[in-house]
């Protein structure tokens, strides 16, 4: 269905009707399915066929749903996981191995960070080093022959910075490293990653793709093609060299997306942080009306950043669709519509006039969330990025003052006049 345009594929990519010819895409709710006969479930488990062998693995219903992302993103093959941390940790234990590295942005989640600056090292022997999201060209000084991703987001959280994406993949193809880029914040409607170079795009579904603040799930992509750099690449060994663990399988041996195949065979086998069928029914019916939504939420974000901006209690706005924005030009480069999905934050005069907007306004809801159909606020620096010392705080741009809004799609009129009675109360 590639000839089709994004908001069809986000329809009907991935689902050619079961048996019974129902409209909605079942939701297969099992553990394991039969086999023919031996010789076929033999086949299977050495990837000599392709086919479902348990639901920790692959299960038809989840199948869907990341065909369907594929499809939308524009990639070859996608895996999708029981959560968004889970995607992330996956892809970077993919690349990477003990004593190995990685480069990560400076402005990114705060969970994202904790992954990469502590977990990774102290728990895996997988070294990461931060560079500026804004001067993609201090990447250079810290690649060596053991860097084997750089991470990024392509609109952090909570800072609101778009990536120069196109710099960061130039540099990384040049030395022949992977980059994985989270694309929660802006979705492939408002941004599509693999026109620029990126070769792996990662997901939080439970943000913008399901909507409803109901539904926890991950997803990771590939882009195509991208055997062709990992094949005889001496910084991925693991897919070059046999799998002990797999009878001696060489995944670069596949004619498969390799990069996604080792992902079941590797981490969701021995791991298993798998995406229950039930889940991916429900991210299904919110992927389904995502495009509708991403514009409705950053029409609403632009209007409610053009009132903060203006307020005289309010010290500074950061949302890329404003022109007074410094990512402006960035957005306009590299975002759909130059619109900037529903995410910004914004400067109190004080920490106490953060907590007191935070604990004063009536329709937005104070929660760890983004991406709900509800307006939501969030004070980063004592919740979602807490676990950081005061000098990470400070190199992501995160204050004690920082209050960050995911804008849902309730009449901008209402969430206007509930910040400004909070604001001035």
């Amino acid at each position: 269905m590639s000839n089709y345009t994004q908001n069809t594929l986000a329809l009907h990519a991935g689902y050619d009707y079961d048996t019974q010819r129902t409209i909605s895409v079942p939701i297969y709710q099992n553990t394991a399915y039969s086999f023919e006969n031996l010789e076929q479930a033999a086949a299977r488990f050495s990837l000599q066929e392709l086919g479902n062998i348990y639901s920790r693995l692959t299960n038809p219903t989840n199948d869907v749903l990341a065909r369907r992302l594929a499809a939308i993103e524009g990639g070859a093959f996608a895996n999708v996981t029981s959560s968004g941390s889970a995607a992330v940790f996956y892809s970077l234990l993919n690349s990477a191995h003990s004593t190995d590295n990685i480069l990560y942005s400076n402005k990114i989640y705060g969970g994202s960070q904790t992954l990469l600056s502590y977990v990774l090292p102290k728990r895996f022997g997988i070294q990461a080093k931060s560079f500026d999201i804004d001067n993609p060209a201090s990447l250079e000084k810290l690649i060596d022959d053991k860097t084997k991703a750089i991470f990024f987001e392509s609109l952090s959280n909570p800072q609101i910075s778009i990536a120069d994406t196109k710099a960061i993949t130039d540099i990384a193809k040049k030395y022949g490293i992977i980059t994985i880029c989270d694309n929660t914040v802006a979705t492939a409607f408002l941004h599509k990653p693999f026109d620029f170079g990126v070769d792996i795009v990662v997901y939080s579904l439970s943000k913008y793709v399901n909507g409803q603040g109901s539904t926890l799930g991950g997803a990771i992509i590939e882009r195509e093609n991208l055997n062709e750099l990992i094949k005889n690449n001496p910084r991925y060994e693991s897919f070059n060299t046999p799998d002990e663990s797999y009878h001696g399988l060489v995944y670069a041996d596949l004619p498969l997306p390799i990069f996604s195949i080792r992902i079941i065979t590797e981490w969701l086998r021995n791991i298993g942080a798998t995406l229950s069928a039930q889940s991916a029914w429900n991210l299904i019916q919110g992927l389904e009306t995502l495009e509708l939504r991403i514009q409705k939420h950053s029409q609403n974000a632009l209007e409610v950043a053009k009132f903060l901006e203006s307020h005289p209690k309010i010290n500074s706005v950061f949302y890329p669709a404003l022109q007074s924005n410094k990512y402006n030009n960035l957005l306009k480069k590299y975002f759909i519509n130059s619109q900037a999905s529903g995410l910004l934050s914004f400067e109190a005069q004080s920490y106490e006039e953060a907590k007191k907007i935070c604990n004063e306004v009536k329709l937005f809801t104070i929660a760890a969330n983004l991406g709900d159909s509800k307006s939501l606020l969030i004070h980063p620096a004592s919740t979602t990025h807490s676990q950081l010392s005061k000098e990470e705080l400070e190199i992501a741009g995160i204050t004690p003052n920082t209050v960050r809004l995911s804008i849902g799609l309730e009449s901008t009129s209402d969430l206007i006049d509930d910040l400004k009675q909070a604001i001035e109360k």
